[in-house]
């Protein structure tokens, strides 16, 4: 049964998802000046913003006229009800993509929404467009989360351009930066998106000037990067409190060799396809590494099994469906099969790309106690293959002998 939508008037308090950029602006003066809502808005870092940019977005949201602005420190939050999983999945979209932006709208929304419910406020409002994924995580959350919450998104429902937006601000009087960027820059704690006029067609590479984070080191760099069950807790002989300080601190490392830079090619909620830029240098490394070490302390059917929900978790995660239930039973899974996966994996650092050299664990399945691939065994013999290779291919080498005997 659908929950009847409350009928949102003039003084109702309404809560905004508020970034500080042009539409959450737009949103802002239009909600006050025009609709005469009482406005709170609220940011959600997900490690995207310095102390210095939250300040400056604060006192922004007061200057347009918000009743109270409230900012969320959501980043271990983050981490912990999301990247932990991708991390443990070994999630690249297209095996490209490490879901920087998706991912990080849903943390986001999620907060949002606890927000709304605490402020007990009439509706709730967000400012996407009608042309991308954001509008439908949010809208999806915010149904599940607050049924009974109307959800305002001014931009999407009078399909505003830029300039609509920048000619009503300008007649209230807001002085903000208008002057377009050429590259549209998302950061956060799992990567840092880009788009420009590169992705909007099917070729095309973004300029180096485009890229975020420039190339500073030069010649080669070896990590080691040590994971207790799945969790990265350390890289080379600094220990961090939490993954969320390791991912930063290697992030300023492998981010100054331009590692992690892509271009991702995928399909849209809404059923279009699209390109965009990111750069990413510790998540790739992580997950590259992580995926290392479980090649080498999992058995065969738990790497299988891993892969095959991953990507399901993946693709799910990105179209917004993180309150699915089958979601926890695929993190069940995940953080099960970590039980084993702690070592050390050693990693090359170069411009533009990386290597893995190895790994140490205590849990490494390739062992020489057992044999060595290519050389020797010592722990069966040769007629123990021959045996072993006659029965495990028997039922097939009775289909062939009666197929061949009706021939």
């Amino acid at each position: 049964m659908a929950t009847e939508l409350h009928q949102v008037k003039a003084g109702d308090k309404v809560v905004l998802g508020f970034s500080g950029g042009l539409d959450t602006s737009y949103c802002v003066k239009y909600l006050t000046d025009e609709k005469g809502y009482e406005v709170h808005s609220v940011i959600v870092n997900t490690g995207g913003f310095s102390e210095e940019e939250l300040k400056n977005i604060e006192a922004h949201a007061y200057n347009l006229g918000v009743k109270t602005h409230t900012t969320i420190d959501a980043v271990q939050s983050y981490y912990d009800s999301i990247i932990k999983y991708l991390i443990y999945g070994n999630v690249l979209k297209n095996n490209t993509y490490p879901l920087s932006v998706s991912a990080e709208r849903l943390s986001q929304a999620l907060h949002i929404a606890e927000h709304a419910k605490k402020m007990n406020a009439a509706a709730v409002v967000h400012g996407s467009t009608g042309a991308g994924n954001d509008q439908v995580r949010f809208d999806m959350v915010f149904h599940i989360m607050i049924p009974g919450v109307t959800i305002i998104t001014p931009i999407r429902d009078m399909q505003l351009s830029r300039e609509d937006e920048i000619a009503y601000l300008k007649s209230k009087g807001v002085t903000m930066n208008f002057e377009k960027a050429a590259y549209s820059i998302n950061k956060g704690l799992w990567g840092t998106s880009v788009g420009g006029k590169e992705t909007l067609t099917s070729k095309g590479m973004l300029p180096e000037s485009a890229w975020p984070t420039q190339v500073t080191a030069t010649g080669t760099e070896e990590l080691s990067l040590h994971f207790e069950k799945g969790v990265l807790t350390m890289i080379n002989d600094k220990r961090f409190d939490h993954p969320t300080k390791a991912i930063q601190y290697l992030q300023t490392i492998a981010g100054a060799y331009g590692i992690g830079r892509d271009i991702h090619v995928g399909d849209t909620i809404i059923g279009i396809k699209g390109r965009v830029g990111f750069e990413a240098a510790a998540p790739m490394v992580i997950l590259k590494a992580h995926h290392a070490l479980e090649k080498h302390v999992l058995t065969k059917w738990q790497l299988n099994w891993k892969d095959q929900l991953a990507q399901f978790y993946g693709n799910w995660l990105h179209e917004g469906q993180i309150m699915d239930p089958v979601m926890r039973d695929i993190e069940a899974f995940l953080e099960n099969a970590q039980e084993n996966v702690t070592g050390t994996v050693f990693v090359q650092l170069h411009p533009y790309r990386f290597t893995v050299i190895g790994i140490e664990s205590a849990f490494d399945l390739m062992s020489s106690k057992f044999g060595k691939y290519g050389e020797m065994n010592s722990g069966w013999s040769g007629e123990d293959v021959r045996g072993f290779s006659k029965i495990f291919g028997n039922q097939t080498s009775i289909y062939h002998s009666i197929k061949n005997s009706q021939s």
